[in-house]
């Protein structure tokens, strides 16, 4: 019986229209500022959040009530705390829907045993872009800027880099064929390009690399964008 009972206390998710209202009830209340709000208005609030602490004798009677004055405080809801409620939703959502691991740098690789880790042991659904640099080669700085910032806007890739010199087999990665960019999924090769900057413009930047692999299908959709802060769809600096 006691299983029963705690059963019923753990929070469970609502859905449907009630549920939704239900959920923003709660959130109005937890976000009020207490030492502002009158003392009416929070026990309102506290009501309208866990209507099961009513009793049987009196619900009928503060329903009537609170449908008068929950209608006049909907009207007084503040715009912000509602857009600050969509986007936390919109975020949970987007948590929901995501999977496997998400990564925002660019990591470096320090040996080819690193390499081979990496390869094979990360999560099956993670696309992995590998650049094979060396600093004297020209194109490999730019490249690994480009990276950097992709790597922020692509957070369910793992972008990586490694020296020529850390592979174990720098005999095969001469200058001729500098920067490489190795592309892997689930331990498998998806691309190969060598002196990947032929393919580039002689001054390149991060969209341009993006556009070169979007045309062989090897970056997933965007990252879900957030709203943007309360300040700037008001336009207040």
């Amino acid at each position: 019986m006691s299983d029963l009972v705690q059963e019923d206390e753990l929070p469970a998710p609502h859905t449907g229209p009630k549920g939704v209202i239900h959920d923003w009830r709660k959130f109005k209340l937890e976000s009020e500022d207490h030492e502002s709000t009158p003392q009416k208005r929070r026990e309102l609030l506290r009501q309208m959040s866990n209507p099961k602490a009513n009793t049987d004798d009196n619900n009928e009677k503060i329903n009537r009530k609170m449908s008068v004055q929950e209608y006049e405080m909907i009207q007084e809801e503040d715009e912000r705390c509602l857009r600050k409620y969509r986007r936390q939703c919109m975020q949970e959502m987007h948590e929901r829907l995501s999977f496997g691991p998400k990564f925002d740098s660019v990591f470096e690789l320090e040996s080819s045993e690193a390499f081979l880790k990496t390869i094979e042991n990360e999560h099956h659904l993670t696309l992995i872009i590998v650049h094979i640099y060396d600093d004297a080669i020209k194109g490999c700085e730019a490249l690994n800027n480009c990276l950097s910032s992709l790597a922020v806007e692509y957070s369910s890739v793992k972008f990586c880099r490694i020296r020529a010199s850390a592979t174990g087999a720098g005999e095969r990665f001469t200058d001729d064929v500098l920067p490489t960019v190795l592309v892997y999924k689930a331990g498998e090769m998806l691309g190969n390009f060598i002196c990947v900057t032929k393919h580039l413009n002689e001054e390149f930047f991060t969209i341009d690399v993006e556009n070169f692999l979007n045309e062989y299908g090897l970056l997933p959709e965007k990252e879900f964008a957030a709203c943007p802060d309360d300040d700037e769809e008001l336009g207040v600096e």
